[in-house]
């Protein structure tokens, strides 16, 4: 429970807030928030003094809160979190699923919180390593940085085709800017936009990494940041982040869970988040090209560290397995699902169903497992004699640790395709137990052809659960929607919460006068959005009447397709096409810099957008007084994935558009209505122009699930 010292701490630091700020006002909601905050981690456990054994955690310490907009989520979990994790001895991980939340956290909220408050909290951005710039493989490739000649290229393998002049040319002011430190090795502080494929040359991973032996290791962009990290109070990390590490175990990347008081922002988004973290899916080209270039690498560390039966034994896997990928390409050439009509030319996609690996292909889909298994293990062990070789033999100190680095390209590889083919050769057995999802997809790079093996869970519940949930000191998950349909349930079961049955949940009331800020209304439409064709002639129809050609404000039309988007822009009147601002035709950034200039000059702006503008997007006050809804942001079960997933609920006896379509689909719809009102001081109307709200009984759930506007109409 909590203490007397938290509990003032906590009183004590939120009043200085007030005190330093004379238009603070204390919210409600927010101070619910903090103590529910404060409460769940104060029922953190802890292992027992002489005891090996963690504690047996039940959600005790996890608490799941819904925050609408204007609460100040950030302001309670920072607050709560930073104290509790400084009485607790723990460290406070806040993890986000965008950039624009992180940099807000990291340049606006916690400096905000450390000065208004008084609370003495130090903080840092945590980022992946393929984030950073590895200085050693630049130099390599722009040769010999010291008297930074530039002269070419060093180490041909680390590029697969030839490179290209244009590309050498901005490694070559890249190297040299980084060595005039005037840029950081912090990718999204590089000014031009670069290729992934590009800087995945002078980027690293575990793998190549040189680690302390590095000669650049004192200016390394990676490991200055990962120090920064360890004398810190508050890691702000993204999603990603935070899954990998647990992906790899915790405490990796991250302070170990055990260690850690977790406030996950933006928390709706996790569980597929989660999904993309524990899929795994490699590349026949690559695989290829990989396999036949390694024997080259391969009896070079044997040369040096005079193992050449372990390197012959790791070309004999690399042929083994090239052979079982050229017989995979000859089942795939002449598969039924690649040589339809309509997919001979075209990208396609071949999904097993139910998981099952098709009888023809188990024995190879066996054998490419085991081949696999087997090539790792063999250059694992490489690398370790490698390792070995730099300590012993110091007169090869500059061919090694390029070796090192090379091969650790070579080690990435195989542990992807490893990933890969362990999920496709699982075979699950307990029908109570939900399937993989295992596909294979053809596509064209650069007009070649070339196969994807993909293997996903159809759920991350699992993972999170034992992985994160039944380790971590104490989460907060939050978000403005967490719930869909009135309930928690959605969420608690994606995420395996549902399995922790003391966890807390909490939904807070808006701060906003709904009432009085916003009005809703349903037009009579006929048609259904079923019919495309019908509905988009409907929707041109009443836009006109909607919009208002001379009011100097902003209107939000969200589609939930780009070509419906497309068909209503170009059938608009001329009156309204000359303020009508379509997402992707101009990056996000200038499009709201033409809109907020248009009602400046006193014009009225229209932005036609996708579902990305239905979350997150920020426009107060007269920026945005109306958003029309064109249809309910249904996603039907079309990727692998999903449609596994829904197969799996029908065997059950279940219904996936009653049980997981309709309740994402009721987020969404909360989550677009929510652009309108952004501030206690905002005002507007939401129109929805989609009739199923009042056909169908699950329109009526979704509609009650809406801010209590004044119905018009």
């Amino acid at each position: 429970m909590l203490t007397d010292l938290e509990k003032n701490a906590i009183r004590d630091h939120y009043r200085t807030i007030s005190e330093n700020l004379p238009h603070f006002r204390p919210r409600h909601a927010q101070r619910e928030m903090l103590a529910a905050i404060a409460n769940a981690f104060s029922r953190t456990l802890t292992r027992e003094d002489d005891s090996d054994t963690p504690p047996e955690r039940q959600g005790e310490s996890i608490v799941v809160i819904e925050g609408p907009t204007g609460v100040g989520k950030s302001l309670a979990y920072l607050l709560a979190g930073g104290i509790m994790a400084q009485t607790r001895g723990k460290r406070l991980i806040v993890s986000s699923a965008t950039v624009a939340l992180q940099e807000q956290l990291v340049g606006r909220d916690l400096p905000f919180v450390v000065e208004k408050s008084g609370l003495e909290l130090s903080f840092a951005l945590a980022k992946g390593r393929g984030r950073y710039l590895c200085p050693y493989k630049l130099y390599q490739l722009t040769q010999n940085h010291a008297q930074q000649t530039l002269l070419g290229i060093e180490s041909p393998i680390l590029w697969e085709n030839k490179p290209r002049p244009h590309d050498l040319d901005i490694l070559s002011n890249m190297a040299k800017q980084f060595a005039n430190r005037q840029f950081n090795g912090d990718r999204d502080t590089w000014v031009e936009k670069i290729d992934d494929s590009l800087w995945q040359k002078v980027t690293n991973d575990r793998h190549g990494c040189l680690k302390n032996g590095c000669p650049n290791r004192p200016e390394c962009p990676f490991f200055l940041a990962r120090d920064a990290l360890e004398s810190v109070d508050v890691v702000v990390c993204n999603h990603d982040l935070l899954l990998s590490d647990i992906n790899m175990g915790g405490g990796v990347i991250l302070p170990a869970p055990e260690n850690s008081f977790y406030c996950i922002d933006e928390a709706h988004h996790l569980p597929k988040k989660a999904l993309n973290q524990f899929a795994a899916e490699h590349s026949w080209l690559h695989a290829i090209w990989a396999l036949e270039k390694l024997p080259d690498i391969t009896q070079k560390i044997a040369r040096l560290s005079d193992k050449i039966n372990l390197a012959n034994a790791a070309d004999d896997a690399a042929s083994e397995l090239l052979e079982y990928f050229n017989e995979w390409q000859f089942h795939l050439h002449i598969a039924p699902e690649f040589n339809q009509n309509d997919t001979a030319e075209h990208e396609a996609i071949w999904l097993w169903e139910d998981g099952q690996i098709p009888e023809p292909l188990q024995t190879l889909t066996h054998n490419t497992y085991i081949v696999a298994q087997t090539l790792l293990k063999h250059l694992n062990e490489l690398n370790d004699a490698l390792g070995h070789a730099k300590r012993d033999k110091e007169q090869n100190q500059p061919e090694i640790d390029a070796l090192i680095s090379e091969f650790g390209i070579f080690i990435a590889h195989a542990e992807q395709i490893l990933d890969v083919w362990e999920l496709m050769a699982t075979v699950i057995k307990d029908e109570k137990e939900p399937p993989l999802a295992k596909w294979i997809s053809r596509q064209f790079e650069d007009k070649r052809l070339d196969y994807m093996f993909h293997a996903s869970p159809i759920s991350s519940a699992k993972m999170l659960a034992n992985g994160l949930w039944r380790r971590a000191a104490g989460v907060v998950l939050t978000s403005a929607t967490l719930q869909s349909l009135g309930s928690f349930n959605l969420l608690l079961q994606q995420t395996g919460l549902i399995w922790l049955p003391e966890t807390t949940t909490l939904a807070l009331n808006s701060p906003f006068d709904f009432v009085q800020q916003g009005e809703l209304y349903l037009p009579p439409l006929s048609a259904s959005p079923k019919d495309s064709v019908a509905h988009t002639d409907e929707v041109v129809q009443w836009l006109p009447k909607l919009i208002d050609d001379k009011a100097a404000v902003g209107t939000l039309v969200l589609f939930t397709s780009r070509k419906q988007m497309n068909d209503v822009a170009f059938r608009l009147p001329e009156n309204l096409l000359p303020y009508v601002l379509i997402q992707g035709e101009q990056s996000k950034s200038k499009l709201l810099e033409q809109h907020y200039q248009a009602l400046k000059n006193g014009k009225p702006s229209i932005i036609f957008g996708l579902d990305s503008f239905a979350e997150g997007l920020d426009l107060p006050h007269e920026a945005c007084v109306h958003v029309i809804i064109v249809k309910l942001p249904f996603s039907m079960p079309d990727n692998p994935i999903e449609k596994t997933q829904s197969r799996w609920i029908e065997k059950r006896g279940g219904k996936p558009f009653i049980e997981i379509t309709v309740p994402e689909a009721s987020i969404k719809l909360v989550q677009a209505v929510g652009r309108l009102i952004r501030t206690e001081n905002d005002y507007g109307r939401v129109t929805i122009l989609d009739n199923r709200l009042k056909t169908q009984r699950y329109g009526q759930q979704m509609l009650a699930c809406l801010p209590p506007f004044r119905r018009i109409g």
